[in-house]
């Protein structure tokens, strides 16, 4: 069964105000058990644009469903060619501030665990374990057909040989990894196809229309329930894949915080919602804590494997 993509949410009248006390979100972390649910949020202070606040993509960019991708060979040329070019900036991405005090609430004990929504392994980069990733990885890639998996700096290599010279100038850079690129630019790019059976790759990413694998959702269901407190960064909850386990929560009685600029459509669900920038409030509460946070902490481009990560808890 594939999710009704979600593109937008209106904030209804009504919604609680945001605040700036941090108060909630250190007493919380303080008692431990805490479960992050983080957005593209978190990934905006590395230079990955998210896809709904000020100045967010959508605004610009209507991302690739899993109908068109599998629909159209040229809609596939189109996803590469833009795929490959912003590939050599996403890849480039380092964790920030955020990500690195997550990381270090991990190492102290605080979490029970991570779910990031999503796709560009920064989390992990920053040296945190236990991550979910609910929407894959663009770190990797699976064939359709054979369902073999592969490094993406493989796919990278081959399409490089592929389209010798290819490096058109993008308008901007998305927090799918897609390059803004206009149907000229993209030109006759060239799509390689399985190395093993020939057949069709895509990234081991969810697009929108596209439904997370029911054994990943399961597991973090499973998640929730064992969690003390459900911790929102970075993430408007519009799309109902990670909303759900906003609800789920709820429903059982489990506080949930959020951390957010911008309303989100989980903040009838939560006691409370930081309109704070989630580098200054991450660090901010380390401090409060004591936990002290490796600014250097980092584990190289994508995942600290820098190849497959581990699919226990990616799948």
């Amino acid at each position: 069964m594939r999710m009704r993509p979600t593109l937008s949410w209106t904030p209804p009248e009504g919604l609680p105000p945001g605040t700036a006390d941090l108060e909630p979100v250190v007493d919380a972390l303080g008692a431990g058990g805490v479960l992050v649910l983080s957005g593209a949020g978190i990934s905006t202070e590395s230079g990955i644009p998210d896809y709904r606040g000020e100045g967010g993509s959508l605004s610009r960019h209507t991302p690739m469903t899993y109908q068109d991708f599998t629909g159209s060979a040229q809609a596939r040329r189109r996803y590469w060619a833009r795929s490959h070019l912003g590939w050599r900036t996403f890849g480039r991405a380092r964790p920030n501030a955020g990500h690195r005090a997550v990381a270090a609430f991990g190492r102290h004990g605080l979490l029970g665990g991570v779910i990031t929504q999503n796709v560009d392994g920064l989390h992990q980069a920053a040296g945190g374990e236990d991550v979910v990733e609910l929407h894959g990885s663009l770190d990797r890639v699976v064939c359709l057909s054979c369902g073999a998996f592969s490094p993406r700096r493989e796919l990278a290599r081959r399409l490089e040989e592929a389209n010798a010279g290819f490096s058109p100038v993008a308008a901007g850079i998305n927090p799918d990894g897609d390059a803004d690129l206009t149907d000229e630019q993209v030109g006759d790019f060239r799509v390689v196809p399985c190395a093993i059976c020939g057949g069709v790759l895509k990234p081991d990413v969810v697009f929108f229309g596209e439904a997370v694998p029911p054994a990943r959702v399961e597991h973090c269901r499973a998640l929730v329930r064992e969690a003390a407190t459900l911790l929102v960064l970075g993430s408007s909850l519009t799309v109902m894949s990670g909303l759900r386990f906003v609800r789920q929560a709820a429903q059982a009685g489990t506080p949930v915080l959020v951390v957010n600029r911008d309303p989100t459509r989980g903040d009838t669900y939560a006691r409370t919602r930081v309109a704070l920038p989630l580098g200054q409030a991450l660090t901010t509460v380390a401090d409060r804590l004591g936990v002290p946070v490796d600014p250097a902490a980092e584990s190289g481009p994508g995942h600290p494997s820098g190849g497959l990560p581990s699919r226990s808890a990616a799948r």
